[in-house]
């Protein structure tokens, strides 16, 4: 029992012992090290007093807050053995000349100027059809058709009765002038040459009243001369062209006014083609196109736009531009396909190669070459693309030089060295100089 108590009280002893090194030992490093830094402050902060109590500071060399503030743009480092290992090649900004060509796919339609319709202006029965089907080609003057009408007929026989009295009351008038002196009075002569007269302007009605029905002029002296009224009215086609569709068939009945036939001059066709929204503005009137179809090889058309469309489809977000060109053989059918090839000169702009600048989505990254194996990364403002060309609006100048090829190699290396673009800042004119508030300390470059 005696021993098991010296035993606790000598644990208890050593708990004791090891209790006080530690919190004697945390004191000790505690200390100096919260007052250090405060020794340290006060010296560093508490500026240098003269005798006479003013605080003394030390001169600043000259433009040392310009260099400290100017902050230049980050570059990246790639060797020039590296360089030639990727093949990276520069190219430099330049104004030149830029041509845009829009290809598109055209269709050959009917020219709409050149499309007629054939009808009867009167009621009748179809006595024969000159038009076998649907196809046919017929010449300007041809007939069509011979139409028998009643109400024709009777039209007819009233013009030849007009025409009958107009020659009897113009004998009668002759007559009453030859023996006017033996016995006939004035009023008697007055009332002839008056129903003469009447007679006339009648027969004229009756003769226009037959051109309204088109019975040509040929046709009416015919009548007239013979005094014998046409069975039947020969309908003769107004142009030279296919029949596109025929609504007539022998015999039937048709009505004043109704459709028999439509006709197209195929001397002429329309191509039309669809243009995106987005070169609607360099479309105009007069712009000349090339037109090739699968039909000839080799062969070429040229026409010029002479219409654009006011409107766009709301389904393809397209708007219809249309050619005129000439068709003598009739070689072009309409519904043809065709490959239509736009050339638009932009004048002179400046322009970079298209694979030179990186598209992100948000923005447009060049990479200009600054010398000595260091590449800048530049954000540019893109405007139109051309011809394996794109416009510069700003970010670079002319004459200087840019990344043509191995850019995306060089952009995932500034990548992996957090080396990010920044938007160009509009260039100092001549004879000014940049404020020093607006200028930051220069970073230095990030090698590789």
């Amino acid at each position: 029992m005696k021993k098991k108590n010296l035993i606790i009280i000598g644990g208890v002893i050593i708990l004791a012992a090891l209790v006080i090194y530690l919190v004697r030992g945390g004191l000790r490093n505690r200390l100096p090290n919260g007052e250090s830094p405060q020794v340290t402050t006060s010296q560093t902060s508490s500026p240098q007093e003269e005798p006479g109590g003013t605080p003394v500071t030390s001169p600043e060399k000259p433009g040392a807050t310009e260099s400290a503030q100017k902050e230049e743009a980050p570059t990246i480092e790639i060797p020039l053995e590296k360089q030639q290992l990727i093949g990276v090649r520069t190219t430099a900004a330049s104004l030149q000349p830029l041509q845009k060509a829009i290809r598109t796919v055209g269709k050959i339609e009917y020219d709409e100027r050149m499309l007629f319709t054939v009808n009867t202006k009167v009621e009748g029965w179809i006595e024969k059809l000159y038009i076998s089907f649907t196809g046919q080609y017929v010449k300007k003057g041809e007939p069509l058709a011979n139409i028998y009408s009643p109400e024709l007929w009777a039209t007819q026989q009233e013009f030849i009765n007009l025409v009958r009295w107009t020659k009897r009351t113009g004998k009668r008038s002759q007559d009453n002038g030859a023996t006017g002196v033996a016995g006939q009075g004035d009023e008697s002569r007055n009332l002839a040459s008056m129903l003469s007269k009447d007679a006339e302007t009648m027969v004229g009605a009756a003769r226009q009243r037959l051109k309204l029905w088109d019975i040509s002029d040929e046709q009416i002296r015919r009548i007239e001369e013979s005094e014998k009224p046409l069975r039947t009215l020969t309908v003769y086609s107004p142009a030279s062209g296919y029949v596109l569709q025929k609504y007539a068939v022998q015999g039937m009945k048709v009505m004043a006014g109704e459709k028999l036939l439509d006709l197209s001059d195929l001397s002429t066709v329309w191509v039309t083609s669809d243009v995106y929204e987005n070169d609607l503005s360099l479309i105009k009137v007069g712009e000349t196109a090339r037109i090739k179809l699968s039909y000839f090889p080799g062969r070429e058309f040229s026409a010029r736009i002479d219409f654009v469309a006011p409107s766009l489809s709301a389904d393809t977000r397209t708007a219809k531009i249309r050619f005129s060109i000439p068709n003598p053989g009739g070689q072009l059918k309409p519904q043809m396909f065709t490959d239509v090839e736009l050339k638009i000169n932009l004048g002179s702009r400046l322009a970079v190669p298209d694979e030179a600048v990186i598209d992100t989505g948000l923005r447009q990254i060049v990479y200009v070459d600054k010398g000595n194996g260091y590449f800048e990364p530049r954000v540019v403002t893109t405007g139109l693309r051309a011809e394996k060309a794109v416009e510069i609006l700003s970010g670079l100048k002319a004459g200087e030089k840019i990344a043509s090829s191995a850019n995306f190699l060089i952009d995932s290396e500034a990548k992996l060295k957090g080396v990010e673009a920044r938007s160009a800042t509009p260039a100092a004119k001549p004879g000014t100089v940049p404020s020093a508030g607006k200028q930051q300390a220069p970073a230095p470059p990030h090698r590789h």
